[in-house]
């Protein structure tokens, strides 16, 4: 038996507006079912949701997403533009490079290129 990943969900106080941050982000509509839940349909991938919840963020994530990008650079500065965060410089590896960045909640995720 194997279980298909359905969607990705993320914690967060404004499900509304974080849906819109990712949608500009990474593609798709956002839809807002409820105020407590919102959520994007990205092309060549799966849902991505976000769900209101009481409390904050407390510490680091222990899942983060890698996003694909030719021009680390150009995708982070645009990423700060729509409300991210950089988080540190782009590291530079033997198998790629990656920039950390902070969504407008604060959930790490990364720019990669290389592999």
């Amino acid at each position: 038996m194997r279980a298909r990943i359905d969607e990705i969900v993320f914690d967060c106080a404004d499900p509304a507006a974080l849906v819109r941050f990712w949608a500009n982000l990474v593609g798709g509509e956002p839809h807002d079912r409820s105020p407590d839940w919102s959520y994007i349909d990205v092309p060549d991938f799966t849902r991505l949701a976000f769900q209101r919840v009481p409390e904050g963020k407390t510490a680091k994530n222990r899942l983060h997403i890698d996003l694909l990008a030719d021009d680390i650079e150009k995708f982070s500065a645009e990423a700060v533009r729509l409300g991210a965060k950089l988080s540190g410089g782009i590291v530079t590896q033997d198998v790629g490079s990656f920039q950390v960045l902070l969504d407008p909640e604060d959930n790490e995720f990364c720019f990669v290129s290389g592999s």
